[in-house]
């Protein structure tokens, strides 16, 4: 067989010879921009072009502090192209966090949104590697930061196209960099390679994963500096799908608004977007919509079966991680369930579905190490291993000893509790730092979650761990009221005493004005564990 390498250049260059007139539709503040997979190559070139002309090494780390939009996308394409590797910087990190990993990655030089400018502007003296700062101008008027190394886009770009034929000749090399935000301590370094960006994108295709087709829209909702995107910025354009990019309108009445009007049919986002998405269906005509992927978090039940009430589909559950570039699994619907009852094929979708061509799967016991049977009862730590997911992090010792995050073996331990049933379907039980050990029985913070946000008058929810004399630790509830509903903490508790067991319920419910989330729009637990250690739960 011929040993062609798999490269991020070639899923440009198939787009670009397929299908030149698809489309790549921006949302910016100015209004909304089009263009199509023929001018993305161009623009790509003329990247490739400017990077040369700016003096990086070969294999320089070059970040973006960007939106999702039609430049960025180009960036995924001209820095891998060129042989060097592109950082997508989380623009929602905490100072502290944006300088460690810039830092740690060794940036070269930037390309920021000029929106974005007033987050990284006060940094720039204190991030030591980059020598240059490229302001794309998105149509917010910031004022350019009088630094040196500051240049205007459209100053650097001239009409100059570089070949990109044949510049990374070996699949291995690193295309992308991305650092994980569910860690403590400083975010870790994930290293995508040409070769794992290229076998990720195909598994997003097939109708086990994301099903996409050369006639859909999609909407990465998901930013691209999450988790690799979830691989959005490739998988589309190795399918011939038309992308519809939201730029910096993250919000629910923007993204429902933009579904409609460019009659998107499959978008991607995290569980908080689509709740504030569920109350405005209703008033939008989202009858293109065939698919509405869901991850990030788990997905409550409650939130799935009203987007199918509302528009005639469930939200679609997938899991994954940013070692895992990200895609681990998504919950289609294989021939056994489509013959199932309703109440079954509810109890289905709640679950995070089966893995995706190319990943391997297994829960074992932490302590013997030892695997445990697909029964849908069983559960341990979920391990993970394949082509697209990490061996180690970037710039770290590897460790596989207890409380590692890889096995000795080699598999990458997740931190997640799960069973998997015998048609494979995965359930994640919850975090392993998130259990609840009460009396020696574990109870999952997730299903007390989503056992309250299944009372109507609850918009979300929450649950960690509490001190207890006597059980060493009790569930404590956290839960934000939708507006003009009102429940009591006397009537949630029975509530939920109706659906859990006595010993799941929790001790007393705190209602909060919303959930503190992490820069990547998950709940922050350890904000809530945080600021409320010194919590005494009632005895009675």
């Amino acid at each position: 067989m011929q040993d062609v390498p798999l490269t991020v250049t070639s899923i440009l260059a198939r787009a670009e010879r397929l299908f030149p007139t698809r489309e790549v539709v921006t949302k910016t503040a100015a209004g909304i921009e089009r263009a199509t997979y023929a001018d993305l190559a161009r623009e790509v070139r003329r990247q490739a072009a400017s990077l040369d002309r700016l003096g990086l090494s070969a294999d320089a780390r070059v970040a973006s502090f960007a939106w999702n939009t039609f430049r960025h996308l180009a960036l995924y394409y001209s820095v891998a192209g060129t042989g060097r590797v592109l950082h997508t910087g989380n623009i929602r990190y905490f100072p502290e966090q944006l300088i460690y990993t810039f830092n740690h990655a060794e940036d070269e030089a930037v390309f920021v949104d000029r929106s974005l400018l007033p987050l990284i502007s006060p940094l720039l003296d204190q991030l030591t590697t980059l020598k240059h700062v490229v302001v794309m101008d998105d149509g917010v008027p910031n004022p350019l930061p009088p630094d040196p190394r500051v240049i205007a886009y459209e100053e650097l770009l001239t009409e100059e196209e570089a070949d990109l034929e044949g510049r990374v000749t070996d699949e291995h090399q690193a295309a992308g960099i991305c650092y994980t935000s569910g860690t403590t301590g400083h975010p870790k370094g994930v290293v995508y390679s040409h070769r794992s960006q290229w076998l990720h994108a195909v598994s997003s295709l097939t109708s086990s994963s994301f099903g996409m087709k050369d006639s859909d829209r999609i909407l990465p909702v998901v930013p691209f500096f999450h988790a690799n995107g979830w691989g959005l910025a490739h998988s589309p354009l190795m399918g011939g799908a038309s992308l519809v990019l939201p730029g910096p309108d993250m919000s629910p009445a923007g993204i429902t608004s933009l579904m409609e009007s460019e009659r998107v049919t499959v978008a991607a986002g995290v569980p908080t977007i689509w709740m504030g998405v569920a109350p405005l269906l209703a008033d939008h005509d989202l009858s293109h919509l065939r698919t509405v992927i869901c991850g990030g978090s788990a997905v409550p039940p409650s939130l799935s079966e009203a987007w199918r009430s509302a528009i005639g589909i469930p939200i679609t559950q997938a899991w994954g991680m940013t070692e895992m570039s990200p895609l681990g699994s998504i919950c289609q619907p294989r021939a056994e369930v489509e013959a199932m009852s309703e109440a079954e094929q509810i109890d289905i979708r709640a679950t995070a579905g089966f893995m995706a061509p190319g990943v391997e799967m297994r829960i074992v016991e932490p302590a013997t190490r030892e695997e445990q049977p697909w029964d849908g009862e069983a559960t341990g730590e979920l391990e993970v291993r394949g082509p697209w997911i990490a061996r180690q992090y970037y710039r770290t010792p590897l460790e596989t000893g207890p409380g590692a995050d890889f096995s000795p073996d080699g598999w990458l331990r997740t931190g997640d509790v799960a069973s998997i049933s015998e048609l494979g379907y995965l359930k994640l039980v919850d975090r392993t730092k998130d259990l609840v050990k009460s009396g020696g029985e574990w109870i999952s913070s997730v299903a007390v979650e989503n056992a309250i946000m299944g009372h109507p008058a609850v918009a979300e929810a929450a649950v960690i761990a509490s001190p207890h004399p006597k059980w060493g630790e009790r569930p404590l509830a956290f839960a934000v009221i939708r507006d003009g509903q009102s429940v009591s903490r006397e009537e949630l508790l029975d509530f939920l005493g109706e659906r859990l067991g006595k010993w799941q319920v929790p001790d007393d419910v705190v209602f909060i004005d919303e959930v503190p989330r992490t820069s990547v729009g998950k709940f922050s637990k350890k904000t809530l564990r945080e600021k409320y250690a010194g919590y005494v739960l009632p005895t009675a």
